[in-house]
């Protein structure tokens, strides 16, 4: 089954305990973010310590209400221009306000994870496939209708081998 439009937003807000994602492609090229890009690309910053949006706002209610939301990164360095871009703009402000973002960087070392791509997780039971083009165009969201061991069993690794964003940025950035 196919997911966007308001079956999307459904499962991005009716998940019970946890919504995950594992993150394995160097860009996501969304036409939402050309502005924000835009603005990166200027110099322009925001200030994570005081930044607010519809997501960060999101992320303290579902914190409140005892449920979260993580993901890991799979990536290499050196970090593209996108890559710092959705550091200062998403990741940062996000962790502040509550999301469990860890980086699982294999520039020196084999992919814990081999041909594993993006999906995200709910409640450890239910899963979407995350289909993208090369060049990080998304294409569609599949809800995948198997059992979802494999799946909790990639997350268990991806964390295990991951390192909280905070703490991965500052030594990027050192």
């Amino acid at each position: 089954m196919l997911l966007d439009g308001e079956e999307w937003r459904a499962m991005l807000r009716g998940f019970q305990s946890e919504a995950w994602r594992l993150e394995t492609l160097p860009q996501y090229l969304v036409s939402q973010e050309s502005d924000k890009l835009d603005a990166f690309r200027a110099g322009k910053r925001v200030d994570p310590d005081t930044f607010s949006s519809a997501c960060t706002e999101d992320l303290k209610r579902l914190r409140g209400e005892g449920r979260s939301k993580g993901r890991v990164h799979v990536l290499t360095r050196p970090l593209s221009e996108y890559r710092r871009f959705e550091f200062s703009r998403y990741y940062a402000p996000h962790v502040l306000a509550g999301e469990e973002i860890r980086i699982l960087d294999v520039t020196e070392r084999e992919k814990p994870l081999p041909d594993v791509g993006d999906f995200w997780m709910f409640d450890r039971s239910t899963v979407v496939l995350m289909k993208y083009e090369d060049d990080g165009t998304q294409i569609g969201r599949q809800l995948y209708e198997g059992d979802p061991a494999p799946f909790i069993e990639w997350q268990r690794i991806a964390v295990a081998e991951s390192v909280p964003f905070l703490e991965y940025a500052e030594r990027v950035t050192a």
